[in-house]
């Protein structure tokens, strides 16, 4: 992790859960870390939280799904601290509903977050890499076990599909990226399931806390180890599509 102290990496999706987990991560790693969510008053008090850590963090409110929000949080990271370095697309969301039941509006919500935005930010963040001549950044897609297998329970299955979307993504970057000849490096960490507030957003809170006594959990902190673990991989080493799961699942 030595060579990334002082250096830029953005995290969407981090006001809370494995988000803001990465941020803390990150920060005692001694990066310099931009947390972009619509609910920054969060990330401003992990802000503070983090204080005297040997990295920083700051936070930029941003609606991942408004291109010009997106536009706009690359400007303010420019301005303010060149470019980016490592960009983790974390920000996700699912609703609870089967392909049958699913309205046009939620599966519209599921793809702009899931899919465009990671695409939009992605672009963004490699456009900003090789206009600074940095051939050592890091593309990191927090997926999901979903992206890989169809789970037999159809509230799901909208969110499977921006999933399998995010594997063929990381694949099509990764081609296009050796195409150029970048030293670029693209990475997915699928995690089977993780208890944090997902599941209650996505099920309400009786359901969702329900949902995680009943199977067994990864915790966000195993997500930011996975992080920390694909970017300490030596460079001629890439870490394609990291699957993890609880022991025992």
């Amino acid at each position: 992790m030595d060579r990334w102290v002082g250096r830029v990496a953005l995290v969407t999706g981090a006001s809370c859960g494995i988000g803001a987990t990465i941020c803390r991560k990150l920060v005692k790693a001694g990066m310099v870390v931009v947390g972009a969510a619509r609910n920054v008053e969060r990330i401003e008090a992990l802000t503070k939280e983090l204080e005297g850590n040997p990295g920083t963090l700051f936070g930029v409110k941003c609606d991942l799904t408004k291109d010009g929000d997106v536009e706009n949080l690359f400007s303010v990271i420019k301005e303010k601290y060149k470019g980016v370095d490592i960009c983790v697309n974390n920000a996700g969301m699912s609703y609870d509903k089967s392909l049958l039941e699913g309205s046009t509006k939620e599966w519209r919500d599921m793809l702009d977050l899931n899919v465009v935005s990671l695409c939009l930010c992605t672009k963004l963040a490699v456009k900003s890499m090789r206009d600074r001549g940095v051939d050592d950044g890091h593309i990191i897609h927090v997926s999901s076990i979903c992206g890989h297998y169809v789970m037999p329970r159809g509230g799901i299955h909208f969110y499977t599909a921006t999933k399998f979307a995010v594997t063929a993504l990381t694949e099509g970057l990764r081609q296009e990226l050796k195409d150029l000849n970048s030293k670029i490096r693209v990475s997915a960490i699928s995690p089977g399931l993780v208890e944090t507030e997902f599941a209650i957003r996505q099920r309400g809170e009786e359901e969702g806390r329900k949902a995680y006594a009943t199977f067994p959990c990864l915790k966000a902190e195993d997500v930011a180890e996975s992080v920390c673990h694909i970017i300490s991989a030596p460079p001629h080493v890439q870490i394609h599509d990291l699957i993890i799961r609880p022991t025992c699942s």
